[in-house]
């Protein structure tokens, strides 16, 4: 079965034109060699796949060539704890982040707004 349409069955990418993009960009990579979208791929190969949810490691459990719900699709493969914990990890990092930009936004101050407006002016040769 080719790669890209087993890593949509598997619901790593909402299409398969968008996973064979990934593969061509060299963000797949089986049993250690970046792969064309064409690859085959077998029960028992190892993936390593990169997309906006992090980087996954995973073991190929069964082949499917129709996508179904996410419940099905988990049981296609198996994710190393490593992986699992590194995402798990980067994610509470972005979390943490977010909250400190958080803090920062809000409603300008009165100082803040006349900072604003002159460089508005400025900007527009006012």
């Amino acid at each position: 079965m080719r790669l890209d349409k087993w890593l949509w069955a598997a619901r790593f990418f909402k299409t398969r034109s968008l996973a064979s993009k990934v593969c061509d960009l060299g963000r797949i990579h089986v049993n250690g060699h970046s792969v064309k979208p064409s690859r085959e791929v077998r029960v028992g190969d190892s993936l390593q796949v990169r997309n906006d949810g992090g980087e996954f490691h995973i073991e190929v459990l069964a082949l499917s060539e129709i996508r179904g719900p996410a419940a099905v699709a988990q049981a296609l493969y198996r994710e190393t704890d490593a992986s699992r914990e590194a995402r798990l990890r980067l994610a509470e990092e972005r979390r943490a982040m977010h909250q400190t930009d958080l803090d920062r936004e809000g409603r300008p101050t009165k100082r803040d707004r006349r900072e604003i407006e002159k460089l508005r002016d400025r900007i527009l040769g006012i």
